[in-house]
Parts: C-alpha cells; sequence; structure tokens
C-alpha cells in the first residue's frame, strides 16, 4: 500500500502509529470483543476512554482546574452560534475579522446580539493580521473574538490582542495542539478537530467554568449546545461522537509520547522552514 501526500487542511493526516492501533483494535477493543464503534458510551470501557483523553488533553495543554473541557458533535461552525448563546449575557460582542472563518462567525453571531467589528484586515483581502494593541473596544461588550490561525490566507496572531479587561474567546481550529499555550489568557478555546486531531464531526471546547455557572446566556438556547449542561454531565449528556474521541484520544497519547507541545511547535517549524526556504 501506498499513502498519499495528503496536504488538504482537513480531514488531515493523522499519525500512521495512530491509524494502525485503531485498526487492530477494530473488532475487539481490549478484550471487550466489540468495536468502539459499537459500545455503549455509558459502558465501562468507554467511560475509561472519555476520561483518559480529557486527561491527556488537560496534560498537553496545562490547562486549570478551572476550565471545563467539552467534547461535543460537529464541526467549529456550529460554536459561531454557540458562543453568542452561551456567552453573550448583555447582548454585545466585538469581533476582529481576519478571515473568512471570522467573518462567517460574526454574521452569525448578529443573529443573536451586536457585534462591533473592532478590527479587520479585509481591506486587503485578509492578507495581514490588524494591529490590535489598542482597539476601541466597548465597555460593555461581552468578549473579545478572534479566529487564530486563518488558514485560507495564511495569517496567524502571533501576539493575543489586548482585550482589555474582556474575555478573549478564539477559535484554534487551525493550530489546536500545534505549539504550547497559556489556556489562562483567554475565557475559551475552542475548535474543530480535523486539521490536527483527529475525524471530522467533534469539537473541544475548553472554557473558564465562572462563565458558564450560570448557564446560557439566551434562553433558546438549544439544551445540545448548552455548554453548561455539556459539561456537567461531562460530555455525556447524549450518545458523543465516541469513534472520532477515541482517535482523538490516541493522538493525544501519541503527542506525549512524541515530546508534547514544544516537539509539535519544533516539528512544524522544521516543516514551516522547508516551505519558506523554498519559496525564497
Amino acid at each position: 500500500m501506498s499513502r498519499v501526500y495528503n496536504f488538504s487542511a482537513g480531514p488531515a493526516v493523522l499519525p500512521e502509529e495512530v491509524l494502525r492501533e485503531a485498526a487492530d483494535e477494530m473488532l475487539d477493543y481490549k478484550g471487550t470483543g466489540m468495536s468502539v464503534m459499537e459500545m455503549s458510551h455509558r459502558s465501562k470501557a468507554y467511560d475509561e476512554i472519555i476520561k483518559d483523553a480529557e486527561k491527556d488533553l488537560r496534560d498537553l495543554m496545562n490547562i486549570p482546574d478551572n476550565y471545563k473541557v467539552i467534547f461535543l458533535q460537529g464541526g467549529a461552525s456550529l460554536l459561531f452560534a454557540g458562543v453568542p448563546m452561551n456567552l453573550m449575557k448583555k447582548g454585545k460582542a466585538a469581533y476582529i475579522i481576519t478571515g473568512q472563518w471570522a467573518k462567517k462567525a460574526a454574521q452569525e453571531a448578529e443573529k443573536y446580539g451586536e457585534v462591533v467589528k473592532v478590527a479587520s484586515s479585509a481591506d486587503k483581502t485578509f492578507s495581514y493580521i490588524p494591529d490590535c494593541s489598542d482597539l476601541d473596544i466597548p465597555d460593555d461588550v461581552d468578549y473579545v473574538y478572534i479566529c487564530e490561525n486563518n488558514t485560507i490566507y495564511g495569517t496567524k496572531f502571533w501576539q493575543l490582542p489586548n482585550t482589555k479587561g474582556h474575555e478573549l474567546v478564539a477559535d484554534v481550529s487551525s493550530c489546536f495542539l500545534s505549539e504550547p499555550v497559556d489556556v489562562t489568557k483567554y475565557g475559551v478555546i475552542y475548535g474543530g478537530v480535523q486539521k490536527n486531531v483527529g475525524p471530522s464531526g467533534v469539537q473541544i471546547v475548553i472554557v473558564r467554568e465562572d462563565l458558564i455557572a450560570d448557564g446560557p446566556a439566551l434562553s433558546c438556547t438549544p439544551t445540545m449546545m448548552d455548554w453548561k449542561i455539556q459539561a456537567d454531565n461531562e460530555s455525556l449528556y447524549n450518545t458523543p461522537p465516541c469513534y472520532g474521541i477515541y482517535i482523538c484520544g490516541k493522538v493525544f497519547k501519541w503527542i506525549k509520547k512524541m515530546g508534547g507541545l514544544e516537539a509539535m511547535k519544533a516539528h512544524n517549524e522544521k516543516k514551516a522552514k522547508i516551505l519558506y526556504d523554498f519559496l525564497d
């Protein structure tokens, strides 16, 4: 068998070691006599899988205890609505528009409250990140939103915006687990996993627990998009995307085995240097 070179932004390449482990366990996961695809999400075997996945992710990212980790169904685009539904308690949020995903997120948020676009790089087709060191952010916004890495236009926030004391919400789908991150600088970090972590259909939300302690901002928030309910039920309120989470868990272990996020950063910089040296 010949493996192809897959440069897709997602679904993207998974470690071959992970795929082979999953193949070996396809018909019989650790003596259970069944595939992870078949087992109950309420079973002891699956409970260990999802709890282990959360533990390994917390270890990798040094996630503090006062942050909840939630594994949800759907891609990151579903959270374009999920973010304002859960967080827009004053009915207003600030968005920094640096690409199509931030633009779409802002458009979706406008359905639920007022969106103030405090910075944008649309004037030059999103080819740069605007200066976000001294933005005119209204005092009454609930959060400041960014898409941290923009795969379509090749731009990235190398320095997080000055939010003037407001919560920072970041879509990190494109750079998730690619380098170390200080989780405490964010109120919410979220992303779809298909670019760096696992198969499409899983989203991960890392949210500081005080932001969801009183439930969602909007009373119309569907139960399935209520982060407090999902967190209180440890991502098991309903049947989660079991197999996708299982694969993510294997990737978390593989990253730890490879040396963690510092090692991932060095590996990614090495790959990028090859490409940029060729272009130069």
